[in-house]
């Protein structure tokens, strides 16, 4: 964060930035640095959409994620029985076996979204209740990850932690400042902001400094991102390589899947540079 504030101090006095023109713009209210709604501005968490004497609305929400999940681990089941069957057999490589349930929960979620929109006619699903349920779960998870982290294993390889550290923060701010305006047609800043944010971070970095950014979202920039998120997420935030890219290494060793993953990286790079900078 205190990195996006210098790149945001940067963009504006520079006239980078498309949205603000002077630096005092970049300021959020005593109650958002506090973390607080203000008291006229509070929302409603959500609706009852089912009776309590009945079943409990919360209950009701939090039994859709568990189907959701359910779905997934079947897809997960599934697919580690057909690589089993195709090729795990004869030459022992296993790759899906280290996936982990997120993504294919998250395909499962998108299977009971379109289950309910075509049956559910009583709208039982609420979505503020499902966004708590949602931030109520990112909380947990981060104090989980926080909590078994292993000090030993860090600081017994301290000298690549730092090294990957610093390259990889050279690699995002050279990315924002040298990649972003070559490859994002219009409110590269806004845009690029946000992802900045996300690769530095997490999800909710990102997303706060595009608020920074472009405070009265007058950009496509948060629209953008979100459509990003969608093939982002289920491959590498979290997702599908990201779950294979250690059995990968494992089994093929570093180089090969340096040069891959290197290929990959220059071919999204000429698509932007050579196709979406030129519009």
């Amino acid at each position: 964060m205190i990195l996006g504030i210098l790149l945001l101090n940067y963009g504006v006095r520079t006239g980078k930035s498309s949205i603000l023109k002077v630096p005092d713009e970049i300021s959020l209210k005593k109650s958002e640095q506090a973390g607080v709604v203000d008291f006229d501005a509070r929302e409603c968490a959500g609706k009852i959409t089912t009776r309590p004497e009945s079943i409990e609305p919360l209950s009701m929400h939090f039994a859709y994620v568990g189907v959701a999940i359910g779905i997934g681990y079947i897809i997960l089941q599934i697919l580690q029985l057909i690589e089993e069957l195709a090729w795990g057999r004869t030459t022992g490589i296993h790759l899906l076996e280290h996936m982990p349930l997120f993504p294919l929960a998250m395909i499962g979620g998108i299977i009971l979204e379109m289950f309910l929109d075509r049956f559910d006619t009583y709208k039982t699903l609420d979505r503020n209740l499902m966004m708590r349920i949602q931030g109520l779960s990112l909380d947990i998870l981060i104090v989980s990850a926080i909590a078994t982290l292993s000090l030993e294993a860090i600081g017994g390889n301290l000298a690549p932690f730092l090294i990957l550290s610093i390259v990889g923060i050279f690699w995002n701010v050279a990315a924002f400042l040298l990649l972003a305006p070559r490859m994002i047609p219009s409110y590269w800043f806004e845009r690029g902001m946000g992802d900045f944010g996300q690769s530095m971070g997490m999800t909710a970095s990102g997303l706060l400094l595009m608020k920074i950014a472009d405070p009265e979202n007058r950009s496509p920039a948060l629209e953008s991102f979100g459509y990003k998120q969608l093939m982002f997420e289920p491959v590498v935030g979290g997702g599908l390589f990201t779950a294979t890219s250690v059995p990968l290494i494992f089994n093929f060793g570093p180089v090969p899947v340096l040069i891959f993953t290197a290929v990959v990286m220059l071919f999204w790079s000429g698509l932007g540079l050579l196709y979406f900078g030129r519009k």
